[in-house]
């Protein structure tokens, strides 16, 4: 059964545009409630833009159903969805100046023209871009194009806004810029916000929860802590943030083995001298005396990286391990490195997300944690 606050629904859809390929999208279930952030992301052709066209009515399922507040929406044509898209490259009207372009769906709908006029001009307070609305598109920065392209989506008030890599044309610190502007906007017009980027910095910075896409499947599902600390899986630990990921043995619970010792940890819930995966993230290793540490490594590489060194190291089992640290080492140095209980986290192998979700409420909710 929906729950109330449920704006989109996913049932077992499957997306296949060619017979004899996998399918882009395989039996896909999830719910989005009304007023987040969502974020879908995942690497190139994973199925991201994919859910974004099937919620837009771009494309149809090949399976399954799609409800948009509870009406089943399959043959809805998108004029007639109460969703909006911002495309990457924002399909602006180059011959309009910035009020025709927002304005350019009210007219299509009749609209009469005080009517268009209050709706355009409120749109463009929300994006900050009061007094340009005879500015012309070819003078505007990139930046300026987003948030006209953004009030020409919630000028027609939309109760979701699909945004297909927005921001990825811009430079580092525009794109910065506007990743606070975004989750500004989103919070000020109360609408759901569904955004898709292969960037993982920008879905941690902007997202309520956060979608992990690979090969057709949601691989997890959460808010951004969430997916930063408790990663299901290697893929999801990898493509999030940067990690130590090493193969190890589960002795019992709260007690992991890997890199040829034995350490406390904080999980639990896996069978007795279970393979499991360990992730330690490069931030939760402190560097120390060669014996004072937990684990003696040997730097093998080190770069400057602003706010600080990453530092790669190899420990006598062959084990690659990295470090980001203010300390400054030097190449052939041994060293030592440290991590508290809470920086492991133990993964089980091939768990998915339903099976982790069950394993996770069989412990009242925790099984560990960072």
């Amino acid at each position: 059964m929906e729950a109330k606050n449920t704006i989109i629904r996913f049932e077992n859809v499957t997306k296949q545009y060619d017979a004899d390929e996998p399918p882009v999208l395989d039996q896909v279930s999830f719910e989005m409630e009304k007023g987040k952030f969502y974020t879908l992301l995942g690497p190139s052709g994973c199925g991201k833009t994919t859910i974004l066209r099937l919620i837009a009515g771009l494309t149809e399922p090949t399976s399954g159903n799609i409800y948009i507040e509870g009406k089943l929406v399959n043959d809805l044509p998108a004029n007639k969805r109460k969703v909006n898209t911002v495309f990457q490259d924002y399909a602006l009207f180059p011959h309009l100046n910035v009020f025709e372009n927002v304005a350019f769906g009210l007219r299509i709908k009749k609209l009469k023209e005080d009517v268009i006029e209050k709706k355009v001009k409120e749109a463009l307070r929300f994006v900050n871009l009061e007094g340009y609305e005879n500015r012309e598109i070819r003078e505007m920065s990139g930046g300026q194009k987003q948030r006209v392209a953004i009030a020409r989506a919630i000028v027609n008030e939309p109760e979701v806004l699909l945004l297909d890599e927005p921001l990825s044309a811009l430079d580092l610190k525009l794109r910065t810029e506007m990743q606070y502007e975004l989750r500004e906007l989103q919070r000020r017009l109360g609408i759901t916000f569904v955004f898709v980027t292969h960037d993982q910095e920008e879905a941690l910075a902007m997202s309520d929860e956060i979608f992990v896409i690979n090969k057709g499947k949601i691989q997890q599902r959460g808010t951004p802590t969430d997916i930063y600390d408790e990663p299901i899986n290697r893929f999801v630990a990898d493509f999030i943030g940067e990690s130590n990921i090493i193969k190890g043995t589960m002795i019992e619970d709260f007690l992991v083995e890997f890199a040829g010792k034995r350490f406390p940890c904080v999980d639990r819930g896996f069978l007795p001298n279970e393979p499991v995966e360990v992730v330690i993230r490069p931030e939760d290793l402190e560097i120390t005396a060669p014996d004072k540490g937990k684990l003696k490594v040997r730097v093998d590489s080190q770069l400057f990286r602003g706010v600080h060194y990453e530092i790669c190291c190899y420990d006598e089992n062959g084990n690659e391990w990295l470090i980001h640290s203010t300390k400054k080492v030097k190449v052939g140095d041994e060293i030592g490195i440290d991590f508290a209980p809470e920086a492991i986290h133990v993964m089980r192998i091939g768990e998915t997300e339903e099976e982790y979700g069950r394993r996770l409420e069989s412990y009242g909710g925790v099984t560990g944690g960072n």
